[in-house]
């Protein structure tokens, strides 16, 4: 029996293992611990993520509240931010999982979310970018978070670009 080198891989090949059950329980329970820390230190600890192509500089990190669709209750994501104006920005990557996150399926259900970053908790009202936004903001994002790039690269899906503008 002969061991028969794999293929190189292509730049944004999806590493090996992300489709495993463990990853987004893994995702989750970091998020967990992520959403304490931030909500102990108002975003001290927590509130910049600097793994991957954040790293050194840091991109700034929100606590998102949305209200759960089945459940009725507060669920809490730390999710990437960009402050755009009174508008707040977000990406429901899920780190180019083929299925959206959950949290982006409770907003398209209740729009109406709360937003903290770093101390600063606002009420706000969650919409899909349209595609005209999507593709005037997608730069921006990548800009901020190079990763965003290869993780739409590992799924099929659109990553949804979502604008959270001020509750009225």
């Amino acid at each position: 029996m002969t061991d028969t080198p794999s293929a190189p891989r292509a730049p944004f090949d999806r590493p090996e293992g992300l489709d495993s059950p463990i990853v987004p329980k893994i995702i989750k329970w970091a998020s967990r611990a992520n959403v304490a820390v931030y909500r102990a230190t108002g975003g001290l600890i927590g509130g910049t993520w600097r793994i991957g192509s954040a790293f050194p500089r840091g991109v700034p990190v929100c606590l998102l509240t949305t209200t759960g669709r089945k459940s009725g209750l507060p669920r809490t994501q730390p999710l990437l931010c960009l402050a755009d104006g009174d508008r707040v920005i977000l990406v429901a990557s899920q780190g180019g999982l083929p299925e959206n996150p959950l949290w982006y399926r409770n907003l398209q259900a209740d729009p109406q979310v709360g937003v903290q970053i770093r101390r600063n908790v606002r009420r706000m009202r969650a919409r899909t970018a349209d595609p005209g936004e999507r593709a005037q903001l997608w730069p921006r994002l990548v800009a901020m978070y190079a990763d965003f790039e290869k993780y739409q690269a590992w799924t099929e899906r659109q990553i949804p670009v979502v604008i959270c503008d001020p509750a009225p």
